[in-house]
């Protein structure tokens, strides 16, 4: 103890180096979170903190005991039906379960991000959701794997939407797979000349997505190099922006646009019919997602399913139940509407 003492406050890795134990088992052990920790190992946690006089960190023992009442989800854009329709189910979830749900808006920016997860911490929430896409090669995933971990280990509870490469329990959504299944669809429905409307080969469900549905025309007997493609941001303007080439295609022969989202699909429809084109009749579109709006455009959009606001009651209850790791893959399904109608 006087080695210690001499160098200052004891810390938990003081702790932990001298019960033989791991931080993180430490961390278990003192600050109210015990799961995982076998009883021998809290017993000689629970000595070497008092040999050494270790004051335990109290707002951390707050967090591991559960007595915040907040929940903290963390989304790309607020505006986006998306996002809005999971923080809908996340806040459902959370008033069962008595808590407060405070939400922050990452603007699409990892950097952004990852400074409201790390401002997060100090706030001490029950949990943390982040719900969002990841963006291939910004730099950031070590530290919100950091950040989040070290929340974790006093005691926070942590739960991710469509992002399975981080290591906590993850919500996965089959954009691959739902784009694959709805290119075969639209290939039963007729259709043999497509383009596609994508964001950035950064941004992976977009990416997932575009492979997604090239492999599923590949599965249909189609060819793939000659699909037309068309970059566009990840937004309703994005879209919008794209229909005038998408009008150029369409008078060119192209039949169908796959647009890899419905917000971005809505705008490009109604950009086609500020083109002239009608959509559907000139040019089929179809989406991914199915947010609510896609029912009641018209045409009524063609889209692939994602239950938004049932995985936002999960991420709560996955958090709250504890689970250190683990991917859920969420189904999806194919929603064939006037979009895309049999030709």
């Amino acid at each position: 103890m006087d080695d210690v003492a001499r160098r200052g406050p004891v810390t938990l890795h003081d702790v932990a180096r001298e019960a033989g134990v791991s931080y993180a088992t430490a961390s278990r052990a003192l600050n109210g979170s015990a799961r995982n920790v076998r009883p021998e190992n809290a017993e000689r946690v629970q000595a070497a903190a008092d040999r050494l006089g270790y004051a335990p960190n109290l707002p951390a023992q707050a967090i591991a005991r559960g007595s915040t009442s907040t929940v903290a989800l963390v989304v790309s854009d607020v505006d986006d039906p998306y996002f809005s329709e999971i923080a809908g189910g996340v806040i459902d979830a959370a008033e069962d379960a008595g808590l407060i749900v405070t939400m922050a808006v990452a603007d699409r920016s990892p950097g952004l991000e990852l400074q409201i997860v790390r401002a997060l911490r100090g706030h001490r929430p029950r949990a943390i959701l982040v719900a969002g896409s990841r963006i291939d090669g910004a730099g950031t995933r070590a530290s919100l794997v950091e950040e989040l971990e070290a929340y974790r280990l006093a005691g926070g509870r942590v739960a991710i939407v469509s992002q399975p490469d981080l290591p906590f329990p993850t919500l996965a959504i089959d954009n691959f797979g739902g784009a694959r299944s709805l290119a075969v669809a639209l290939a039963a429905r007729g259709y043999r000349r497509f383009a596609i409307v994508h964001a950035e080969e950064t941004i992976r469900t977009s990416h997932e997505r575009r492979a997604g549905f090239l492999a599923g025309l590949a599965d249909a007997g189609l060819p793939t190099g000659s699909v037309a493609t068309v970059q566009a941001d990840f937004t309703r303007a994005g879209g919008h922006a794209a229909a005038a080439r998408l009008a150029a295609l369409a008078r060119e022969g192209v039949e169908a646009a796959f647009v890899v989202n419905d917000v971005m699909a809505i705008g490009a429809m109604t950009g086609l019919r500020e083109s002239g084109l009608v959509p559907g009749l000139d040019l089929a579109v179809a989406g991914f997602d199915d947010i609510d709006a896609a029912a009641h455009v018209h045409p009524a959009l063609t889209s692939v399913r994602v239950p938004l606001r049932a995985i936002g009651r999960h991420a709560v209850t996955m958090a709250l139940s504890g689970r250190d790791s683990g991917t859920v893959d969420i189904p999806v399904e194919v929603v064939l509407r006037a979009s895309t109608p049999a030709r």
